[in-house]
């Protein structure tokens, strides 16, 4: 398996186990010094403290890899969460995340964009005006 085949897997796998709910994994998944762009999310515990929160909101959440891209030591994934929200509304919405990973394989450096407007439309939590 190549470097770049493997940075993908380690992705994947770290969507996976969050998703999940298995935040002991996540340190095995990032580096030390792991940082999430542009909340500034910082090391394996900031991590599942946002996805926690994700996971409160959405309690039968699934994400799903939907494409992956990469070159050297980046992993661009474009993915979906789906599940019912709180407000029993079923929600459905994507997200970008660009992955930088180590040497070691573990990712280091992330930057995410996730389409919170779709999201709150589906719930019915729009400003009033706002369109998704």
């Amino acid at each position: 398996m190549s470097t770049q085949q493997q940075n993908r897997a380690i992705a994947r796998d770290c969507y996976a186990q969050a998703a999940a709910g298995n935040f002991d994994a996540l340190p095995g998944l990032l580096g030390d010094d792991y940082v999430m762009h542009p909340e500034e999310i910082r090391g394996a515990d900031g991590l599942a403290q946002m996805v926690q929160g994700y996971r409160e909101s959405v309690p039968d959440m699934t994400v799903t890899v939907d494409h992956q891209f990469g070159e050297g030591d980046y992993v661009l994934s474009r993915f979906t969460i789906r599940g019912r929200h709180v407000t029993g509304n079923d929600v459905e919405f994507t997200g970008l995340t660009v992955s930088r990973h180590g040497d070691d394989g573990r990712i280091e450096e992330e930057w995410e964009i996730v389409d919170v407007m779709t999201l709150l439309g589906q719930i019915g939590q729009l400003p009033e005006g706002a369109t998704a």
